[in-house]
Parts: structure tokens; sequence; C-alpha cells
């Protein structure tokens, strides 16, 4: 569902461009609304929502279906975690949906589907490794990265169940908001993937801003 946001970038507390193939980490805290901004069109951003205050709950791609009766996020959709608690709600949309089925691009999933020599290839996996290495504070490792969300991302769900990655829907200047209902750790990966359409084969720099 499309429905633009009524705040004003002017006002936002932060906003930094994440570069791609890089990761953003930022606690946001309750009361406060995010924005993924794709600022060239057909990037994808993988993201990844904790508790702040307790990361071994985190976001469950398996809860948000189930609670919403639909695979695809867009406004309006309240984002559960492993404890089924609300983290977070989508309140402006300007792409239409976005993936969480998907999962994020590694270096098995690289080998497996498309060639032995990808393996070595930079991929969202990671730049999660990369984020939870660099801040030892968090008490973080991989064990933590679990279900993710792909903004902007497009992967329809074939008639026989299965899943495709076809050029985004996304476009320059399109963006997703969430309002936070707990203090939250928001971890993304500005997809560096080159073997399929979801970044037009070209990725390019988000921007994330935040609102008080």
């Amino acid at each position: 569902m499309i429905k633009k946001s009524a705040l004003n970038p002017e006002n936002a507390i932060f906003r930094e461009t994440v570069p791609a193939g890089e990761y953003f980490l930022k606690v946001v805290k309750a009361g406060e609304t995010v924005q993924i901004l794709d600022l060239e069109g057909n990037q994808a951003a993988d993201t990844l929502f904790y508790n702040a205050h307790n990361p071994t709950e985190r976001y469950s791609a398996v809860d948000t279906i189930r609670e919403q009766g639909n695979v695809y996020l867009t406004a309006g959709s309240k984002l559960m975690s492993s404890e089924n608690n609300v983290m977070l709600e989508i309140t402006a949309d300007t792409c239409g949906r976005h993936d969480t089925l998907g999962g994020a691009c590694s270096a098995e999933s690289n080998t497996t589907r498309y060639a032995l020599e990808k393996k070595c290839m930079h991929a969202c996996r990671d730049s999660w490794l990369v984020a939870v290495t660099e801040h030892e504070e968090l008490g973080m490792t991989k064990r933590d990265i679990t279900h993710n969300i792909n903004f902007f991302m497009n992967v329809p769900v074939t008639a026989e169940g299965g899943l495709t990655f076809e050029d985004g829907i996304s476009d320059a200047g399109k963006y997703v908001e969430l309002k936070a209902e707990m203090d939250v750790l928001v971890m993304i990966s500005n997809c560096p993937q080159l073997n399929n359409p979801c970044n037009a084969y070209n990725p390019t720099p988000i921007e994330v801003l935040v609102w008080s």
C-alpha cells in the first residue's frame, strides 16, 4: 500500500548515507521513526532488527507473516519479534511492498545459486559479520544473524510456492518509514549483490533518517 510520509527531512535528528556494500548500525528509541531512502532506485537494503536491551529478542519473519496474513510488508505492517511483541510498524511506504522471505545473500548462497567462483564475492551476511565483530559491546555473534527484511527487493512467490529474484519495483527517492514500538537496534547491509537483478546489477547508496 502506497502511503506518503508526513515528516519533513529538515526536521530529522539523524541523517546518514550508507554506501553500497557497507553496514549501518544504530539504536532507534521507542517512539522514534526511521526512514530508509532508496537514493538512486532498485537498491536492496537487507535489514535486521533486535531488542536494543536484549538482542536474543529479534525480528521474526514467521510471526510477522502469521500475524498480518501476508508474505509482503508495506504501510500498516507490524513487525513482530521472536517473543511475539510488536517491534516496529511501517507508517509510510512509497515503494509498495517489501520482501521477508528471500533471506540475505551470503558466500554459501552465491556459490549454490550462481557458481563456485562467486563464493568470495562480498555479501550481506559478510557485512553483518563485520558489524558484530567491530562492535563487541553488543555481545552478538554470527548465531544472532537470523531473519531479515529485504526492503525495496522484489521477490515474487510463484504458483508452485517457489521464490524468484526479479527486477526491482523501487525507484530513486522512494522510501519506507518505521515507527519503533520499543528501543530497537537497526542493522542494515546495503546489499552488494551483483549476481541477480535485486540491485539492477549496480549497487548504489541509501540514506537513513531518524525523527524523534
